[in-house]
């Protein structure tokens, strides 16, 4: 390894070559949130979501560079003074020379982004899937992807083995549908899909794993010919799985440069919830 190190700009060019923004949704906003292109970069912290307990741990580490999956201000903002939560996160990085940069619905869409790897996951052979959206310009990338197993399965050993894969979280899994019925086409898409159950329905899949399914939109499509069984994961986990992934991308980059490079995974639960309790099953309730 050199004494040289790389820095926020060279990341930065990095993770873009890698996850163009221009893939991006055009409500979304992508790439280099704070930081100083010209500061070294030698420790690299990731996470889904940019929060105070996220930046505590990489500054606690001495991270010169957090990634994160999501944007700081997705909608923007006016104000980042440090009596928000938001606001402290840009003061606290700056204070300590330290960068954020978000790769989000690009890194969705591109190869070896997080629709990919959540196929991984699911078992999908990688010479059968396709975008589920395909991106406009890029009609071979796009959000989410649909493919076929290599072997059939059932809904439930499909369930049975993301719940192994995937982090532990206090929202678990949700399934909708018979658990057994035969899986060989499984669609995905990490975090929110809710807008993507009909083009999921239209590729003939069996199952649609994804997040953040509202309860009368899921219930009225489930009533739908040819309608797939669902399994739902937390928004935070279903997004989680590509962080090893990219780290260890990160790594061999910085290794065929000859430049050291550490990086590590927040141990931040960004969940809204904290905790899950089973309620009691009233003797007036039919399940």
């Amino acid at each position: 390894m050199t004494s040289e190190a790389l820095t926020v700009g060279e990341v930065a060019a990095w993770m873009d070559e890698h996850f163009p923004p221009e893939l991006q949704e055009e409500w979304d906003r992508v790439g280099l949130i704070c930081g100083d292109r010209s500061d070294p970069v030698t420790r690299i912290l990731l996470a889904v979501d940019p929060t105070e307990p996220v930046v505590n741990e990489a500054l606690d580490w001495g991270a010169d560079l957090v990634i994160t999956h999501h944007p700081l201000f997705l909608r923007g903002t006016s104000f980042v003074s440090a009596d928000t939560a938001k606001g402290r996160v840009v003061h606290r990085l700056i204070r300590a020379h330290a960068a954020l940069f978000n790769a989000h619905t690009n890194a969705d869409a591109a190869t070896g982004g997080v629709a990919e790897t959540l196929a991984e996951a699911a078992g999908l052979d990688p010479k059968t899937w396709r975008p589920l959206e395909p991106n406009s310009a890029h009609p071979e990338l796009g959000i989410g992807r649909v493919g076929e197993l290599p072997e059939s399965t059932t809904v439930e050993a499909l369930a049975n083995r993301l719940a192994e894969l995937l982090p532990e979280s206090p929202a678990g899994l949700l399934v909708a549908g018979d658990p057994e019925r035969e899986a060989k086409v499984v669609a995905v898409s990490g975090g929110s899909g809710q807008s993507l159950l009909e083009a999921a329905r239209a590729a003939k899949a069996d199952v649609f794993v994804t997040a953040d399914l509202r309860h009368h939109p899921a219930l009225d499509f489930l009533e739908e010919d040819g309608a797939p069984a669902l399994i739902v994961p937390s928004h935070w986990a279903s997004e989680w799985v590509w962080l090893p992934r990219l780290a260890a991308a990160l790594e061999l980059w910085a290794g065929e440069r000859g430049v050291a490079l550490e990086t590590r995974i927040s141990k931040v639960v960004s969940e809204p919830w904290d905790a899950y309790i089973p309620t009691l099953t009233s003797d007036n309730v039919e399940l």
